[in-house]
């Protein structure tokens, strides 16, 4: 039974286990540097990880902009893809930000995920494709108001 926890506790367990869970998919997957992955916006977010039996397995981190949240470092373990855990983060996240009174969610997105993001109901905006870590990115939104 998977289980979502949130903090922005920094020495918390489920804030170590975030970045455990980036480091495996950004760090040593995507071959993104470690000073990129941990960075200073590190103490200003909120994390959620989901737990498979205890095990983290996925996560993400949001960062308060404007009216908005602004989600990054949104990470699966490779052997838990495919099991609807992406979509189960973004639905802690959406909850979460609707009880904040959130108005949207906003999100840097490799290319290669945009069909994703469309599938939750996020809209590509006009800003130009970008280079985030070396990896092509485009910018989404998702209006929830």
């Amino acid at each position: 039974m998977e289980e979502v926890k949130t903090t922005t506790t920094l020495d918390s367990q489920i804030h170590q286990d975030s970045v455990q869970i980036r480091t495996h998919v950004f760090v040593e997957e995507q071959h993104v540097p470690p000073e990129l992955e941990v960075d200073a916006d590190e103490a200003k977010a909120t994390y959620f990880v989901i737990y498979d039996a205890g095990v983290p397995v996925a996560t993400a981190r949001i960062l308060p902009e404007g009216d908005a949240y602004h989600v990054q470092r949104v990470a699966v373990e490779k052997a838990y893809r495919k099991h609807g855990l992406g979509k189960m983060v973004f639905e802690a996240i959406m909850t979460y930000a609707r009880a904040q009174q959130i108005q949207a969610l906003r999100l840097g997105t490799q290319v290669q995920a945009i069909g994703f993001y469309k599938a939750l109901g996020f809209q590509l905006t006009d800003r130009p494709e970008f280079l985030d870590a070396g990896i092509r990115h485009r910018e989404m939104i998702l209006k929830l108001a």
